[in-house]
């Protein structure tokens, strides 16, 4: 529950905790409406979705002020857990499934989460810029980079360079062969013990 979240990130403010506490009763409701996280899954909300996308924060301490597009959002992972964490940070969730942008929203009204839009629709229909484009195994990065590259910004306000990262699983060479130059592969069992992020990474592509 959500004592994993305590674990790894000790200043949360009353405010965070109760938000991430009512991650664990409004998403298994959601979930029993539409099918926003897999049924046999939803028991492991805290570690496999929840903290799995603020494993993100340990590669990289957003600036206040940072604008972060969520692509592939589905019903609001990685970009809702971040929004909790990093309320100075703006986050965009974007989804092509109207239905599960729609729980990302009423989620995040529920919460009282005030530094998040959402757009039901296409990657190649966004505008704007961002100072990152985050995902969680939505596609690989071979066909991500080029849909996103015209989304970045220019301006560099973090510690790395405006960029992609991605949450991934397994092996990610092949996919990483391409932008070996420019891109950062992190194993998130550097940062959390639980067993289910023994294969897991974060990928930084620089664009």
């Amino acid at each position: 529950m959500i004592e994993v979240i305590t674990k790894y990130f000790k200043h949360l403010s009353d405010v965070q905790k109760e938000q991430y506490t009512a991650l664990g009763r409004l998403y298994p409701e959601w979930n029993e409406k539409i099918n926003v996280i897999s049924r046999k899954d939803i028991g492991n909300l805290y570690v496999n979705h929840i903290l799995h996308s603020l494993a993100i924060a340990y590669f990289i301490d957003f600036k206040s002020g940072t604008s972060i597009m969520d692509l592939g959002t589905g019903g609001g992972f990685p970009g809702i857990p971040l929004a909790i964490l990093y309320p100075e940070v703006r986050f965009h969730l974007v989804d092509r499934i109207g239905k599960k942008i729609k729980v990302a929203e009423d989620i995040s009204r529920q919460i009282g989460l005030t530094n998040v839009t959402f757009q039901h629709g296409d990657v190649k229909e966004v505008k704007g810029k961002f100072d990152f484009v985050v995902s969680r195994a939505v596609m690989d990065l071979n066909e991500m980079v080029p849909l996103v590259k015209r989304l970045i910004s220019r301006e560099n306000i973090n510690s790395l360079p405006n960029g992609l990262i991605c949450l991934k699983g397994g092996d990610v060479s092949g996919e990483i062969s391409k932008f070996k130059k420019s891109s950062l592969v992190n194993d998130i069992k550097d940062y959390f013990e639980e067993e289910y992020f023994s294969t897991k990474k974060i990928v930084y592509v620089q664009i």
